[in-house]
Formats: structure tokens, sequence, C-alpha cells
């Protein structure tokens, strides 16, 4: 891309040669034991590089299992050093299937299902009222707001108070007194509204009351440890941090009216959420609804493990119910009030739709979270397929989007969706 267009764009130098910054993990790509065609694998890779030819992704990483068995785990680009205001003389590090990336609003399925288990366990009933376990919380008319409510962005309070310091994100404490003292918009769960950050932070809360523990202790013992994970933590220790891949905001600036969505859902400008999401207290901060870091590879895992009704490599990590609640839709597609599009949930994910969903044409059975627009993690029962497309670049409209859905659109071709009887977990 010429360095005009790429000034522009405002996006990162793309090489003519690949494959000098494309990482595959060979031994972890294994189509040839689902039939899966050589062909059928290359046209989806080569829908990621079409997407990372754009420039607006300085890292990019993909892992998709078909069948239970991985047929795709590769990754492009740079973790640090090719951003677009970053000086050709910065070191620049390659990107691999090992560089933990910030999973951002996708968090919210890990924390979801945290919250579903608690459920499976006995601590909890999703249809009671938060304040039942947190009295603090019914301040100000929220007294019926129930955890359901929370899970299915129903809970009436999307957003931290405008103004708010952003070093609340990562003052327990603080934010928890702000969402105690909100006032909530509505709380008859009737109306979508989506809780970017919001939920999480309440969720948390009513986890650690009832367990006595933290929820990163929760989260170690009854999902990364099982499932055998190197990262997938809330955050990342300070000694780690030199190896979680930089953020950057690319693509044209948002104007209006994009540019008001963005600061309505995220609480600020695209250019203050790359330097909040690159500061180390956000890094090192436990915010589970968006800030849970790893491999697309162990995201696709998680995926994979609710696909198979709870089950990972022989262990019982929940029950298949306790998956069913969790990808069960609640509530008719209906215009989200804070990202202004139509959205289908269940309590805590991100539901597909025929004809066409988030997910890819005929995805009524898929269910997953976007990560800051571009993050895209899902199952599809019906297709059998569990997908993780982790990115590095956060460009809210621009010339990447017919690419970012190609590679949805392809996706989609290359797994046709198979007979009733050999589908796996199905959303109503």
């Amino acid at each position: 891309m010429h360095s005009l267009a790429r000034s522009a764009l405002h996006t990162c130098k793309v090489p003519r040669d690949l494959s000098s910054i494309t990482f595959r993990d060979s031994a972890g790509e294994n189509p040839e034991r689902v039939n899966l065609s050589q062909g059928a694998v290359e046209s989806i890779w080569q829908s990621v590089e079409s997407l990372y030819r754009t420039g607006v992704h300085p890292g990019i990483q993909l892992s998709l299992r078909y069948r239970g068995e991985q047929v795709l785990h590769r990754a492009i680009g740079h973790v640090h050093g090719n951003g677009p205001n970053d000086d050709s003389n910065v070191p620049k590090t390659l990107m691999s299937t090992e560089t933990p990336i910030c999973y951002f609003s996708a968090s919210k399925a890990v924390t979801a299902l945290l919250i579903h288990m608690l459920a499976e366990q006995g601590l909890i009933n999703l249809m009671d009222p938060v304040s039942y376990y947190c009295p603090e919380f019914a301040k100000n008319g929220k007294r019926t707001i129930t955890v359901h409510q929370i899970l299915s962005h129903r809970g009436g309070i999307p957003a931290i108070p405008k103004d708010t310091p952003i070093d609340v994100l990562w003052d327990r404490d603080e934010v928890w007194r702000l969402l105690c003292e909100a006032r909530p918009v509505e709380v008859d769960g009737a109306k979508v509204a989506y809780h970017a950050i919001t939920g999480g932070f309440v969720l948390q809360r009513v986890l650690e009351k009832v367990t006595g523990d933290t929820i990163e202790n929760y989260l170690d013992k009854y999902l990364r440890k099982p499932m055998g994970m190197k990262w997938f933590t809330y955050g990342v220790a300070q000694d780690q941090l030199h190896e979680l891949a930089s953020n950057y905001a690319t693509g044209p600036t948002p104007r209006f009216p994009v540019s008001w969505v963005v600061n309505r859902a995220l609480g600020g400008d695209i250019k203050t959420v790359e330097q909040v999401t690159n500061d180390p207290r956000f890094q090192e901060a436990v915010i589970p609804a968006g800030n849970l870091c790893g491999t697309a590879e162990e995201m696709n895992r998680f995926f994979q493990m609710m696909l198979d009704g709870g089950m990972w490599q022989g262990k019982r990590i929940c029950s298949e119910m306790t998956i069913r609640r969790a990808i069960q839709q609640f509530g008719s597609m209906q215009l989200d009030r804070t990202m202004l599009v139509p959205m289908r949930f269940s309590a805590g994910m991100m539901l597909g739709g025929n004809p066409v969903g988030l997910w890819g044409p005929q995805s009524r059975h898929a269910f997953g979270h976007i990560g800051l627009i571009n993050k895209m993690c899902w199952a599809d029962s019906a297709r059998d397929i569990s997908v993780s497309l982790l990115n590095t670049g956060f460009p809210i409209v621009g010339h990447h989007i017919p690419s970012l859905a190609r590679f949805v659109y392809t996706v989609t071709k290359q797994f046709p969706i198979l007979p009733e009887q050999d589908r796996r977990l199905t959303p109503a």
C-alpha cells in the first residue's frame, strides 16, 4: 500500500510477500483426520491474508476446529513495532500462535459461563435479583434487577457514569461504589442495551460474594487449569507484559454519528481506548467484561468445550444443561440501544440468525462473542465448527469491513450445514 494511502487510512506496513511474516503450527493442523480438503483450508487462510492486506491489523491469529479437530492454526504479522505510528526504526516482533492477545469483549462469554457454572453448583439462581447477594446494589431503584438481566444486557446500567476517570477501571471498590450509586435507565428487562464494561463488574461481585474467593481463582480452578491453558487469565502478570500483543487504533478516525456510538459504548474516543488498553494498569487489572488475555487457540478450545456439551478431552468441565442454558436465546432479536444494531442474545452469548446473522448466512445455531468490533470467536453446532479470529487493530469503520465479512462468509461456505442427526448443541 502506498505511503500516502497508508497515512490516510491509518494502516500498518504490509509486505508483498506474506510468507516472511506468517507462522504456521504444522503439527497443530490436521485437516486430513476429518477429510477436509487442503483447498478448503487454503481458501479460509486466503481470506485471512486478504484481511491482513487491508493494513488495519498489525497482527492476526486464527484457530479453527472442525468436528473437534484443529484444521487451521496460524498467525500473521507482528506483536509490536508495525503500528501506523511506529517509526521504521522500531524493532518489530513477529507474532506466533503462542502470543497472548487481549480478547476484550469476547471475555464476556467466558465470564458468563462462570456464572452459569455457579448456578450449576447451586450457589446462585440466575433469576434472583443481584441485590439478593449484594444488598448494596439495590440503591436508586435497582432492587429487582436480576443476574439473568445482567447476563443478557437487559440490566438497565449499560454504561459507567459519564466523565468517570479511567483509573476507576482498575479500582474494584470504587467501580463497585459507582455501580451501586448508579440510577438504572429501566429495570423491567424489556429492552436490550449492551453493557460494555458494567455487567462484568456486577457478575464478578456476585461470584466473589457467594464463593468467598476471587474471580481469578475461580476461573483458574474450574476452567483454566482443567483445560490446560497457559494464558487465559484476566490481565497478565507484570513480568509477562512484554509478551502481550500491543493494541492499535487503525483505520480512518470515526466521525459523527459513528464517533458518538463509539463513545457511548466504550466510554471514550478510539485514541483514548488505544492508550488505555496499552496501559500496564489495564493490562494487569481484572476487568471481567473486557481484559481476559490468551491465544486464539485457547479461546477456540473454550468454544469447542461448549460445543462438546461441557467436555474437554474426557474431562467434565460443566454439565451439558449448563451449556444449553448459556446459549438459549432470551427474547427476540431487537435493536440494541447501545450499539444501535439488531442483536440476538442469550444469557451471555451473541447469537447468529437466519437468513443471515452475526456469524454468517444461516447461522441460527451459532453462538459466540465479538471483541472490540473485530475479534470474532464463535461455535456453530449446525456446522460442527469452533472459530477464533483474533487481531490487534480496532478500526471502527473502513475499507476492511468487506474482507472481515468475506472471512465469515468463506468459513460458512466451506463448512455446510450438517444433517440434524449429526449436529451438536442447538440453541433454540
